[in-house]
């Protein structure tokens, strides 16, 4: 069923420019993009931007706010100069709907909608948020309007209270951009050691399983850990030590190691064994 939403985009980067199209394929109206470029396509073939600092969007249902979480405040209070939208919502995953006090103070409902998902670049597929996760905070009427909205992309939808927000974004931040550090990190060792590039897409390979097997163990109701495979969660410390051995000559390397190694032995129940 279409959501009858008007809105408006504030900041039209990879999650804004996503999530609007997303809207808009459901049966929204996108009335109005802002942006600190007025003038240019909000995106390929879609609507020119307009300034930031004169848009108003008073009588529509919806701002959304999709700026990086260092300017939510900033650009809160700029757009707070004119009437708003009776909900307006951000996207940052750290901040919770304090963010966006002066637009409160002015009179909109106010909340969060944050998708745990990666834009590597803008995903106007719809079928993008079906399944994806979306972290909701803020005051009844905003909170009520994300929920409606993740429902009609067929996502999943949860409070995420204030006092949560920053270890809820870290750990965002370990299942996303750590996995590639850790992925970035093998390849680089086996850059030392001078092995053809076929060596890193073997390593991606490995890494697609292990998530596979990660998300098969989620689908039945298992504990992540029961996914975990390598030397540390089969208890060989003989391979461990010829690791940490040959991990000392290389820079920086031997601390990410032991870190990892501990937390698999911690995770698979073998601190003490």
């Amino acid at each position: 069923m279409p959501l009858p939403l008007r809105f408006s985009l504030a900041g039209p980067g990879r999650v804004g420019a996503s999530l609007a199209r997303w809207a808009t394929a459901g049966g929204a109206e996108l009335v109005r993009v802002a942006s600190r470029h007025p003038g240019r396509e909000a995106w390929p073939g879609g609507p020119r931007c307009v300034d930031l600092d004169g848009l108003a969007t008073e009588g529509e249902d919806l701002l959304l706010i999709a700026v990086g979480d260092g300017m939510v405040k900033e650009v809160a209070e700029r757009l707070a100069r004119r009437p708003q939208a009776r909900v307006a919502l951000h996207t940052s995953g750290i901040l919770d709907a304090s963010a966006l006090a002066p637009l409160r103070a002015a009179g909109s409902a106010v909340g969060s909608l944050h998708p745990l998902k990666a834009f590597p670049r803008p995903l106007p597929d719809p079928a993008e948020a079906r399944g994806a996760f979306f972290a909701v905070d803020g005051d009844p009427e905003a909170r009520e309007l994300a929920f409606r909205i993740t429902r009609e992309w067929e996502g999943v939808a949860a409070e995420v209270p204030a006092e949560s927000r920053p270890l809820y974004h870290f750990a965002a931040t370990l299942a996303a951009g750590g996995v590639t550090t850790l992925l970035a990190a093998a390849a680089e060792i086996a850059g030392t050691l001078n092995l053809p590039p076929e060596v890193t897409r073997g390593y991606l390979e490995l890494a697609r399983g292990a998530l596979a097997a990660a998300g098969r163990a989620l689908d039945e109701g298992r504990p992540l850990a029961e996914a975990i495979t390598g030397p540390a969660a089969r208890g060989d410390r003989e391979t461990l030590n010829r690791h940490l051995e040959t991990l000392a000559r290389l820079r920086g390397k031997l601390p990410l190691a032991m870190f990892l190694m501990l937390e698999t032995l911690r995770q698979t129940g073998q601190e003490e064994s």
